[in-house]
């Protein structure tokens, strides 16, 4: 038996834009995307044999589907059919969560590019990391963005993809958010985080937010020069996602949430993450993260202190 360990760590936006449609009905973004140290943890076991290929996949939340439902169970079925479709033998997946789950902190991306880059390793495949976003992109805009930092990261991968551009912690998206430009300076923060006890649908958030009003729309360069340079009263002011426009507006909750956060951390540099409902903060030590999140924690009991990856 073979098996990899891999940590499959949450994003946030530190911007998003809604830029126009494509032709098929696909929204064109503009957004800077940077990891978190926040993550899942999870477990490849391979055993080849001459039985036919199968897949167990394990998690420690009961609700989440165990099937082609859950994205790490379709990366696998994928990597086979795409890069390996003699393989024969028995794969086990086994996911901790720690990420909330439909929290705008592709959770399910990162386990599915776990899975992509884990079966890279496990079945000697080789592919590069253009080749492995590519993979990626099939199973969703998140995806590749994962694949990147995961190859930052995780020691083993570190090893394989050192030196790579491609693997980064902080990335501009654009296109269908699949279009990904390595930012050389991320943001280095330490953060909280809290979700509100809901679920928001990502596809109706995009549905809606064509029918909305936006007054203020994030200045990508301005952000990309205040990373560069580290300013951080620069990268405060500049963080915009334009999809509030429809999620505080329909969720209240989410609202007290980023109003609770701000009233701990500041008015600027609080912001939802992707469609929503998390919210975070920046915080200016680790010190405050902790105390604002034993704040929120008597708030939403999806709430964490953690810090950026860099």
């Amino acid at each position: 038996m073979k098996n990899v360990h891999l940590k499959a760590y949450g994003k946030i936006n530190l911007s998003l834009d809604v830029k126009g449609l494509t032709d098929d009905g696909f929204h064109l973004v503009e957004m800077i995307m940077q990891q978190i140290l926040l993550c899942d943890e999870v477990d490849l076991k391979w055993r080849e044999g001459d039985e036919p290929f199968s897949i167990k996949l394990k998690t420690n939340r009961p609700y989440l589907p165990v099937d082609e439902r859950n994205l790490a169970y379709k990366a696998a079925l994928m990597m086979r059919e795409t890069y390996a479709p003699d393989m024969r033998g028995s794969l086990e997946i086994n996911i901790r969560k720690r990420i909330p789950v439909a929290a705008g902190l592709a959770g399910g991306s990162s386990n599915g590019a776990a899975v992509i880059h884990g079966l890279n390793v496990l079945w000697d495949l080789g592919l590069d990391m253009e080749e492995l976003c590519a993979a990626g992109a099939r199973l969703g805009s998140d995806v590749p963005f994962c694949i990147m930092g995961q190859a930052a990261e995780n020691p083993e991968l570190k090893k394989i993809f050192d030196g790579d551009p491609l693997a980064c912690h902080c990335a501009l998206a654009t296109g269908t958010g699949t279009e990904l430009t390595p930012v050389k300076k991320g943001l280095r923060s330490h953060l909280v985080l809290s979700k509100p006890p809901i679920s928001v649908s990502t596809a109706e958030v995009y549905r809606g937010i064509d029918n909305e009003e936006i007054p203020l729309r994030p200045d990508t360069d301005k952000l990309l020069e205040a990373l560069e340079k580290n300013n951080r009263d620069s990268i405060r002011k500049n963080m915009v996602n334009v999809l509030e426009n429809y999620t505080l507006k329909r969720y209240p909750i989410v609202v007290y949430t980023k109003n609770k956060v701000q009233s701990l951390c500041g008015e600027d540099g609080v912001l939802m993450s992707g469609s929503g409902p998390t919210v975070f903060g920046l915080c200016d030590s680790i010190s405050q993260s902790r105390r604002v999140c034993e704040a929120m924690l008597r708030e939403n009991r999806e709430s964490f202190w953690t810090r950026t990856t860099f």
